[in-house]
């Protein structure tokens, strides 16, 4: 449900929202990030490819997204673990009710600045106009850490 709702609201949303003329929310990568302890590594992987996968459908970036999607799968397990304490449960939700508001922003600000530094990577794939694609990824990750922020102070 999660996927289908963040995955609308980017593509008839969010993507047509650029601040300065760089800054888009990517608030998709949320999907990324709320994946729980427990749940299987590969599960992982394949929803984040696929939620890639759909974006880059729908917003013509032929691979780009689910390259970055895709890295932030892979990487997402691992640095929860850097976050839960060490008597965590086995399968303790990524949110900022569980981990706490400071680590979960922190969590959240590493993983979309990642996803945002891939993403803006591969779409641009030189560096001619640096100061433009600075400006993209610093925007859109705040940008989305912010909506993130905000969307998870509503969640129950």
């Amino acid at each position: 449900m999660i996927f289908v709702v963040l995955l609308m609201a980017q593509v008839l949303v969010f993507n047509r929202i650029q601040l300065f003329h760089c800054a888009t929310p990517l608030l998709y990568v949320y999907f990324a990030v709320m994946f729980p302890r427990g749940y299987p590594r590969w599960a992982i992987l394949l929803w984040c490819f696929a939620m890639g996968l759909c974006i880059d459908v729908f917003s013509n970036t032929p691979g780009v997204a689910s390259a970055s999607m895709t890295l932030i799968g892979v990487l997402q397990p691992y640095l929860l673990e850097l976050f839960l304490p060490r008597d965590a449960e086995e399968d303790v939700k990524s949110s900022a009710k569980s981990l706490g508001a400071g680590k979960f922003a922190t969590l959240t600000a590493i993983l979309v600045t990642l996803y945002c530094l891939v993403f803006y990577a591969l779409e641009a794939f030189n560096f001619v106009h640096w100061l433009y694609w600075l400006e993209c990824l610093g925007g859109s990750a705040l940008l989305t850490i912010v909506l993130i922020m905000t969307l998870e102070s509503l969640r129950k």
